[in-house]
């Protein structure tokens, strides 16, 4: 299998993923709202709808990360998309809850639309059944 030949955004998308998911695997509330735009909007499967502006991400974060350890790490390079600024990237999660002994590993995606170095958009996706053996406990 031969490598995958990067363009200078993809480039670039990889560099701002090490960035993003650092601040993640940080869980530093703040950090992780450092990347988004004043307006950005979030959706993961937990969240119910979008979480819209660095307010309500803080309120977001600050209760994920007050619950949950978790570890990202890209799969492979993002691929950028065509006619915006953006990229969808696959990734591995380990999550546990604070407290608890068993780790889950998931697969998923995330889809990123970029303004400037920042992301407007950053929609998640992956199976919440995976984590139903970490919601008793």
């Amino acid at each position: 299998m031969t490598e995958r030949v990067l363009t200078e955004q993809e480039r670039r998308h990889v560099e701002l993923a090490e960035r993003f998911l650092s601040a993640w695997n940080d869980q530093d509330v703040e950090a992780v709202v450092a990347c988004y735009t004043p307006d950005g909007v979030y959706r993961d499967p937990n969240t119910r709808g979008e979480v819209r502006g660095r307010d309500a991400l803080r309120r977001y974060l600050t209760k994920l990360f007050a619950a949950w350890q978790m570890h990202w790490e890209t799969r492979e390079a993002p691929f950028g998309f065509r006619g915006i600024d953006g990229s969808a990237a696959l990734w591995h999660a380990s999550l546990r809850r604070k407290g608890g002994t068993q780790t889950v590993e998931i697969d998923g995606m995330d889809f990123v639309q970029l303004e400037g170095d920042l992301m407007k958009r950053n929609e998640v996706y992956y199976d919440r059944a995976a984590l139903l053996p970490l919601m008793n406990g």
